[in-house]
């Protein structure tokens, strides 16, 4: 026979009130007990008579082999009884998914601004660089365009004389 240190529940809806009991690990939570070793009431504030438990009686227990659930090796450890150890659950912490997707979202919107931002600052240099050469071009146009003009004024007069 198995014997656990567990909580056994009563008081009403909304007003929990437990038991701290022995019993054997196949019977009901609330049912048949082997002996009732304290009190736990989690209304009352924690600094308060929250918990009124029977040392000797649970020292007994555990040391017949008796293994408490984890809020009575909680109860226990408070009361100096036994050491429970702490519990570790690194992905406790961790997002869900839906929260990874939209951590990822924001991500990839911040780096398609940057991007944008990037093309922005390009575009500006090389319109900035074309207007640039366009200026200079445009100095050194009117001594290059006087030689130009001269041909094309013979253009009509050659197309005149093929008539």
């Amino acid at each position: 026979m198995a014997v656990k240190l567990r909580l056994a529940r009563g008081g009403s809806k909304k007003r929990p009130f437990y038991s701290i009991v022995a019993a054997d690990e196949r019977m009901p939570r609330d049912g048949r007990y082997i002996e009732k070793l304290g009190t736990f009431n989690p209304m009352l504030p924690k600094d308060g008579e929250r918990v009124v438990l029977n040392a000797e009686k649970a020292a007994e227990w555990l040391s017949k082999g008796a293994q408490p659930t984890d809020r009575v090796a909680r109860i226990l450890d408070d009361a100096g009884l036994m050491k429970r150890e702490a519990r570790n659950n690194p992905k406790k912490g961790e997002p869900g998914k839906a929260a990874k997707l939209r951590v990822a979202e924001k991500e990839q919107k911040v780096a398609d601004a940057k991007q944008a931002e990037e093309d922005a600052k390009e575009s500006a240099k090389a319109a900035e660089a074309q207007a640039k050469a366009d200026a200079e071009a445009a100095a050194a146009a009117p001594a290059e365009e006087a030689a130009p003009e001269a041909p094309a004024e013979e253009a009509p007069a050659e197309e005149a004389k093929s008539e």
